[in-house]
């Protein structure tokens, strides 16, 4: 079975360069770099928009411009329309998630139109998909801005991407009970000589209270060795004269 095809994503009728942009880093981060632009307002390329993209260079250095809807998507199998309106248009509506999992799963090439910042994409234009995308958002206050309407589909995508990861570091294994001991004994001591334990009913108290501070972290060796050299660098003091 051949790998999915990412989708393409449209931009209609962009306004700010800073936008395109900040969209076109939100793509990079998730692993999508066709970037299709349609009739930007402040014409292409944008001088705006490249340090707004953060070094998503690629993306706006390959990104596409068409003069119409129809003619960014007219190698596209699969149209969806981001919107949160009601536009008079009835079309299956997905969220995010279940049109990642569509464009996986069905041949052919996706494109994914986002509207212009002002206004959203206009009824002609989602008439041109054949699927809507909305996301669970508050219905008291839908606003989106590009970016950030970018980023969701394009991390619904990189679900099923084997992006890069941070790199696993192998930790060093927990420090045995009897090194743990040894560590409190010490400190137990060189407190007792110093007269912290007061009054003398709260000892038991104040020393239990010591005991779990100092075991939740989960000391590993190395640390109850560095610790234990600190305690006795305060306790014996080399003389620096």
């Amino acid at each position: 079975m051949s790998a999915p095809l990412p989708p393409a994503i449209v931009l209609v009728r962009p306004q700010l360069g800073e936008n395109i942009g900040k969209a076109a880093r939100a793509m990079l981060n998730f692993g999508l770099t066709e970037l299709r632009l349609v009739s930007p307002r402040d014409g292409w390329p944008n001088p705006s928009a490249g340090p707004a993209a953060s070094g998503a260079d690629i993306v706006i250095e390959q990104a596409q411009v068409f003069d119409s809807v129809a003619e960014a998507v007219a190698d596209s199998a699969h149209v969806y329309a981001t919107t949160v309106r009601k536009r008079g248009v009835t079309k299956p509506v997905v969220t995010p998630e279940q049109a990642a999992t569509l464009v996986r799963t069905q041949p052919g090439k996706s494109a994914i139109l986002f509207g212009p910042e002002r206004a959203g994409l206009e009824t002609d234009d989602v008439a041109l998909a054949r699927t809507i995308i909305t996301a669970p958002i508050n219905p008291e206050f839908g606003s989106l801005n590009l970016a950030q309407a970018v980023i969701l589909v394009a991390y619904e995508w990189s679900k099923g991407e084997k992006l890069a990861m941070p790199p696993e570091t192998e930790l060093p294994l927990p420090a045995p009970q009897e090194e743990l001991d040894g560590m409190i004994a010490q400190l137990d001591v060189m407190l007792d000589a110093a007269g912290f334990f007061h009054p003398p009913d709260r000892t038991p108290v104040t020393r239990r209270t010591l005991r779990t501070l100092l075991t939740k972290p989960g000391w590993s060796s190395q640390e109850v060795r560095t610790l234990r050299g600190v305690f006795s660098a305060i306790d014996r003091p080399r003389d620096r004269g």
